[in-house]
């Protein structure tokens, strides 16, 4: 990766942050998301979903409850992108196995986007038990079914899941999207550059564009207040197609990430055995990871859609009830050692000083969401027609008796 970066400078000079990224993590050929499995104790970096279980059961209940919201849909489609091992979309499925009394008249299936080779059979392996097959069925290039029987299916892209009311989960996707960095100057904003290092011609350093790019030029807003921006141009590109689906089919989004509210600068990192990595070390030995500006995703979704959020991870979980599903868990538990685990993992959930502030959730909904309730002026008042909306579970404050 090294020896191509290097030609390719060699050749055109120096090259985004974005187009760094681009390469280091999807090279066709020796990217980082490309070669294999990183994920995990034995990988570079451990998610949500690989800690506890209860993660992903209760983003099912988050599934379950928009699906209901939204006053149950005859079809759904759970959508993923970017889905890791699989292990969050078998934890929600897992769910809503358990609720099969609230969804078992709906048809169900699921729609995984992801562009490594690699993970998509860990998927399969996890998802379908290895049953899962290639496909030559257009856009779907595998495909599968569960032991409960929902249809599985494997994209690239995500304008390639068929139209319909979706439900979109983004959990840790967006912050490994190619990002652009500027650096406010006396002459105005420039663009942070890749290039090679002429004190060593096996290193790479950060330089800034002599003059305005086109990136600078188009993606700096006016008024920015800060002097170090980041901005990832295919998020915003993402974002305003799953609110495009929503505002046509129905559905919502929810996303889970690294982020702020368009307050932090340079966040751009790296990860290698657990261990934060130098950017521009080794490349492509290593993962790459900048936290999410909700406010460039707020403004990239548009007037057609509702956005909620963001809210840091420990109130969003505690909001949809981890307190109360740790107490039945816990209950129902003997074993000290798995009562020790059930413990460590809930407190790396949500401890400000671990997870539960770094990471944000976020979500897109349809307006008819928060449609109020339409009352006959008549004396036939007919409540059942037009119910008053539900709370949107994880953004509020839901008080259990």
């Amino acid at each position: 990766m090294l020896k191509h970066l290097t030609s390719k400078i060699t050749a055109v000079g120096p090259i985004t942050v974005a187009e760094y990224m681009k390469e280091v993590l999807t090279n066709p050929v020796t990217g980082y998301y490309v070669r294999g499995d990183m994920l995990g104790p034995d990988g570079d970096f451990i998610t949500s979903p690989e800690i506890s279980q209860i993660f992903g059961e209760l983003m099912g209940v988050w599934i379950i409850s928009e699906w209901m919201g939204a006053g149950r849909p005859q079809q759904l489609q759970l959508v993923e992108l970017g889905p890791g091992k699989g292990s969050l979309a078998a934890d929600v499925l897992r769910a809503f196995s358990q609720l099969k009394s609230v969804v078992g008249g709906a048809s169900v299936s699921l729609h995984l986007v992801e562009v490594s080779p690699a993970l998509s059979v860990i998927q399969a392996q996890n998802l379908t038990g290895g049953q899962g097959g290639p496909s030559s069925d257009g856009p779907v290039y595998l495909r599968g079914e569960t032991a409960a029987g929902l249809p599985v299916s494997w994209y690239r892209r995500l304008e390639d899941v068929p139209a319909g009311f979706s439900i979109f989960i983004a959990h840790e996707f967006f912050d490994a999207l190619p990002v652009h960095k500027f650096q406010r100057t006396d002459r105005g904003w420039r663009e942070v550059m890749v290039d090679i290092d002429p004190h060593g011609p096996q290193q790479l350093r950060f330089v800034l564009a002599p003059s305005p790019t086109l990136a600078s030029s188009v993606l700096v807003q006016a008024a920015e207040p800060r002097d170090h921006l980041e901005v990832c141009p295919e998020a915003g590109v993402i974002v305003q197609q799953l609110a495009r689906r929503i505002s046509e089919n129905g559905g919502a989004a929810l996303i889970a990430d690294y982020g702020h509210d368009g307050t932090k600068t340079d966040t751009l990192r790296g990860f290698k055995n657990h261990q934060l990595h130098h950017v521009l070390s080794s490349p492509g030995s290593a993962d790459l990871t900048a936290d999410v500006d909700f406010s460039y995703i707020r403004r990239m979704a548009g007037e057609g859609v509702t956005c909620l959020g963001p809210v840091a991870q420990k109130t969003f979980l505690k909001n949809m009830g981890i307190d109360v599903r740790m107490q039945v868990l816990l209950r129902n538990c003997s074993d000290l050692s798995t009562r020790k685990q059930l413990i460590s993992s809930y407190d790396m959930l949500t401890s400000s000083s671990k997870m539960g502030e770094r990471f944000q959730f976020f979500s897109l909904l349809h307006p008819s969401r928060f449609s109020k309730p339409v009352v006959s002026a008549g004396l036939n008042l007919d409540r059942t027609k037009s119910p008053a909306p539900l709370p949107v579970a994880g953004f509020t404050e839901l008080r259990f008796s």
